[in-house]
């Protein structure tokens, strides 16, 4: 059965190249929410005028990948401690947030959240938001896929791929065969 969360945990061309090596992950759409313009652009999300996060809608089918393990991968490939950042990225649309789509989703999430705080897996505390999905735009083409058509390119050979690279370390068994 497909599913849909939407997660933000800073750039979103991260956030789509990690869950883009999960088996089960149906479809990546990276794009904008939580804000409060109408149909924002990449311009104006960066500003950090529009309250929007850098996001990407998960499209998974729960019968390969859980909703558990799609917050296990997540919250292993950002820094969940920062408020409005990530690494060098700074703004509040590079915060840290869970967009749950029904009450299942929150309570997995709440649930999750809480299980790390009690093990102190992070020595600072989560930050992480957990609110209900709102309006979610879509990002411009030319975000689609940012890693794959530009591996090379500076901010993803620095930033993306040791994500990428810890993704296969971790989580070898989730990995599209």
């Amino acid at each position: 059965m497909n599913e849909k969360i939407i997660l933000a945990g800073g750039c979103f061309w991260c956030t789509e190249a990690v869950f883009s090596l999960l088996d089960g992950i149906k479809k990546i759409t990276p794009g904008y929410i939580g804000g409060n313009t109408k149909n924002p652009t990449y311009e104006e999300v960066c500003t950090g005028t529009t309250n929007h996060a850098e996001a990407i809608e998960v499209e998974y089918d729960s019968k390969v990948i859980s909703t558990v393990d799609i917050l296990r991968v997540f919250f292993a490939t950002h820094d969940p401690t920062t408020l409005n950042r990530q690494g060098a990225d700074k703004g509040t649309q590079y915060r840290s947030a869970i967009f749950y789509k029904n009450e299942a989703q929150k309570e997995l999430a709440k649930n999750y959240m809480d299980s790390l705080t009690e093990e102190e897996v992070y020595p600072n505390p989560i930050v992480t938001e957990l609110v209900p999905a709102s309006t979610f735009y879509e990002a411009e083409e030319k975000h689609k896929e940012y890693y794959a058509e530009n591996p090379t390119q500076a901010y993803c050979s620095m930033v993306i791929a040791p994500k990428l690279d810890l993704v296969h370390k971790k989580f070898a068994e989730k990995l599209k065969k």
